[in-house]
């Protein structure tokens, strides 16, 4: 897949709306000395490049009664289930990231339940009929800090 290239003002943008994406686009040409119409151009351009997936407000799972949040890992007892599997994951609502892994597993899903009789309930009643030949389950006390990748880092295309 070929990484989009960015320029220096697509940098800026991406800088500023992911430190907060509710910054009004007048703000941010401002900040950048363009046109409000110009950033509304690179937005589009980056939604449209796939750098940027959309907008949404994150909400606190613990506030909202989901005290456990759990990191699992999956062996399926048939790896040519893996599509079926993975469609009968997303109906799961409390599974909020499922990856395909190397190592020890197959799959390596994320979920949060209300506590940790929630969390038996789900791994028994809502996982191990998927066919899974064994799980292996982390529970994170806390999430020390959750951040997107910097935007230093993404590929420059030098104007000339």
């Amino acid at each position: 897949m070929a990484i989009p290239k960015l320029d220096r003002l697509d940098k800026q943008i991406l800088r500023m709306i992911a430190e907060d994406a509710r910054v009004p686009f007048l703000e941010v040409a401002r900040a950048c000395n363009v046109s409000g119409a110009a950033i509304h151009q690179r937005i589009q351009k980056l939604t449209a490049l796939g750098v940027l997936k959309g907008s949404q407000f994150v909400i606190d799972p613990e506030k909202i009664g989901y005290e456990t949040c759990a990191y699992i890992g999956l062996n399926l007892k048939n790896p040519e289930d893996f599509d079926k599997v993975l469609e009968e994951l997303k109906k799961i609502p409390e599974v909020t990231e499922c990856h395909y892994t190397t190592g020890n597993f197959d799959m390596f899903i994320k979920l949060y339940a209300q506590n940790n009789h929630h969390l038996l309930t789900i791994i028994h009643d809502k996982l191990q009929p998927l066919g899974l030949a064994s799980s292996q389950t982390l529970i994170s006390f806390h999430s020390a800090f959750n951040r997107q990748l910097p935007i230093v880092d993404a590929p420059v295309l030098e104007e000339e």
